[in-house]
Parts: structure tokens; sequence; C-alpha cells
């Protein structure tokens, strides 16, 4: 064997030792890569129907965000409606009392005098009949005397 040979042998010996050394770390490399490739198939695998599941939620919401809006909407309308009314009853409500103001000071002087009329009426009647009632006292009383006369 001459020394070239030996040599030869020397860096194939040290050349396998290295690949032998060097091929663990790549087997536990290459297991790695294989987990991480497992794990990122599995997310994409559980983030279609995730999306799916999003973009549903999604569109529900949208679609109750639309029918809020459209009641809002109809809310806002009563509202506007309800507003018109409550202006019309307070018009109304004002025109009443100016009513009530009017009718109240057109009756209320001839009330008092036809309250006054008839209460001087009764009296007069009442003083009437008292009047009478007396006339005839007196001419009972007259009529006894002369009786007893």
């Amino acid at each position: 064997m001459t020394p070239t040979e030996i040599a030869a042998l020397v860096a194939a010996i040290a050349f396998a030792v290295l690949v032998v050394a060097l091929a663990v770390p790549i087997l536990r490399l290459r297991h790695t890569v294989d987990a991480a490739t497992k794990a990122m198939r599995d997310v994409a695998d559980q983030t279609g129907p995730l999306l799916t599941s999003v973009n549903t939620t999604i569109g529900n919401v949208n679609t109750a965000l639309t029918q809020v809006h459209t009641s809002l909407d109809g809310v806002n309308l009563q509202l506007a409606r309800v507003d018109a009314i409550s202006n019309n009853v307070q018009h109304i409500s004002t025109n009443v009392a100016n009513l009530s103001t009017v009718v109240s000071a057109a009756a209320a002087n001839p009330l008092v005098k036809v309250a006054a009329f008839g209460y001087g009426v009764r009296k007069a009647a009442a003083g009437r009949r008292q009047a009478d009632e007396d006339k005839a006292v007196r001419a009972e009383l007259r009529r006894r005397r002369k009786q007893k006369v």
C-alpha cells in the first residue's frame, strides 16, 4: 500500500464518518420538516371550513343589519307621524282653550243677568205671597173681631 492509497483510504473513512455524523441531524431535520408540513396541511384543512363559517356568519350579520336598518327606517317614519299628530293635537288644544275663553266671555254676562233676574222674580213672588198671606191673616183677624163684638 502506497502512501497515496493510505491517504485515500483515510479520506474515504473520514468521509464515511462525516456522512454518518451528518445523516442523523439530516434525518431529524427531515422529521421536523415533515411535522411542520403536516401541521401546515392540518391548518389549511381546518382554515377552509372556518373561513366558510366566518363568511356565513358575516352574511347573517349583514342580513340582520339590513333588517335593523329597515326597522329603524320604519320607526323613524312612525315617529315623524307621531310628531305631526302631536303638533296637530297641540294646535287643537290651543284652539279649544281659545274657544272656551270666547264662549265663557260671551255667555257669562247674559247668564249672570238671567240668574239675577230669576232671583229677583223668586224674591218678588215670595214677597207677593207673603203680602197676600199677611193680608188674608189681617182680614181673618178683622172678621173674628167683628164676630166677637
